[in-house]
């Protein structure tokens, strides 16, 4: 049995946590105390958290994407493929250390993706992005908990509560996507995406191939 080696640590904005980068062999892993929060073999649900949301949007010319969350990248490449020249891809990663592991030990893993030129990414929070101003995004995909809860970082809370959700709304174009990864249901979380206006479709995506863990997908639009 190959073991795993730790590369790197780094603490949670709030300080209270540690996010630790594994690697044995070519498999990576981020852990988050004795949780793990992704992992390189495990891509599936998070390329379909951006196939979804890009099919909902298909024929926009030039469409805007933020995505929250830089994980190890697995959102990021599949919009890339799903989307055409005139793209503009922003990523928010709230924690710099995740952006240092993609460009250093998991550069393998991101396969140059970063140096796209339809990519920006910000190390900032998503949530200050979303209620910066006027609406601006075609899609919002937002992959930086485990679920509608902030696990990573307890302030990521207000992004699923109504004013987040609002906000959200507030934030996309006409037709716009919000969608939201989760390791599981919620179904109080549905109930608050349709109040805020949403119409809602809730997707299921295998983590890995046809054996992997059942994980949820909201996709909300925005029908104003």
């Amino acid at each position: 049995m190959i073991p795993w080696i730790q590369l790197g640590t780094a603490k949670t904005p709030d300080g209270e946590q540690e996010l630790r980068l594994k690697r044995r062999g070519a498999e990576f892993s981020i852990m988050l105390g004795s949780n793990e929060l992704m992992n390189s073999r495990l891509s599936g649900s998070e390329e379909a958290l951006a196939r979804l949301s890009c099919e909902r949007i298909a024929g926009r010319r030039q469409p805007k994407i933020l995505i929250g969350g830089l994980g190890m990248g697995f959102t990021l490449r599949a919009a890339l493929t799903e989307l055409g020249d005139g793209a503009q891809i922003t990523v928010a990663e709230l924690v710099p250390a995740v952006v240092a592991w993609a460009r250093g030990p998991m550069a393998e893993v991101f396969s140059g993706c970063l140096d796209d030129l339809r990519v920006t990414i910000l190390e900032t929070d998503v949530g200050q992005i979303i209620k910066s101003g006027t609406p601006a995004w075609d899609a919002i995909l937002l992959d930086v908990d485990n679920g509608p809860e902030g696990i990573v970082y307890k302030a990521n809370d207000a992004l699923y509560d109504a004013a987040g959700l609002n906000a959200a709304r507030a934030a996309l174009n006409p037709g716009g996507v919000l969608a939201v990864w989760s390791q599981g249901p919620d179904s109080s979380f549905t109930r608050r995406l349709k109040q805020a206006g949403f119409t809602v479709e809730e997707a299921k995506a295998r983590a890995h191939g046809k054996r992997g863990a059942r994980h949820v997908i909201w996709i909300a639009t925005n029908g104003r």
